[in-house]
């Protein structure tokens, strides 16, 4: 999936939780972006690869795309780095949840991702789709409405309620 598939992905996995925690919703669907850009660090072409090239660089290196920084060892030990360095816990979920999000994205991609590094295995769902076709535009599409509703809903929860 695409840089903006993922933003957008991220932003209704943020804009879902919301609606079922007491999470700051700005900080985590902020952080759910973040986290939903995270895993292609991997990946020197990606929006968080072009960021930090050196880095990119690095761990594409050590472990190659959609291995290890798809995984669910990455998201553990991410949980784990969080839950010790960073004292926010919407920041926390909303990064964890952006990654999940990423995950899932991908998992709908003909390559598929290592889930289960450092096995050797890749998973993805029974239907997929290439990176960039008009598939995953309809899926863009579904999850800006989705947004759109969730968003809807957060507001109102959040500032037309109370």
């Amino acid at each position: 999936m695409t840089g903006n598939t993922h933003i957008i992905g991220g932003i209704a996995a943020g804009l879902a939780l919301v609606q079922v925690s007491n999470y700051d919703s700005l900080v985590l669907v902020g952080a759910s972006v973040a986290g939903a850009l995270l895993p292609d660090i991997c990946h020197g072409g990606s929006k968080i690869g072009r960021t930090f090239p050196f880095i990119s660089k690095i761990v594409n290196t050590l472990f190659g795309h959609r291995s290890f920084t798809h995984s669910l060892l990455f998201l553990f030990l991410m949980a784990l780095f969080m839950n010790k360095y960073i004292s926010n816990e919407s920041i926390t979920a909303g990064i964890l949840t952006g990654m999940v999000s990423h995950y899932i994205l991908d998992m709908a991609t003909k390559k598929g991702i290592k889930l289960l590094f450092p096995l050797d295995i890749n998973v993805r769902f029974p239907i997929t789709t290439r990176t960039g076709s008009k598939t995953e535009n309809v899926v863009t599409v579904i999850l800006t409405v989705l947004c759109i509703y969730l968003g809807f809903e957060t507001i109102s929860h959040s500032f037309i309620l109370k």
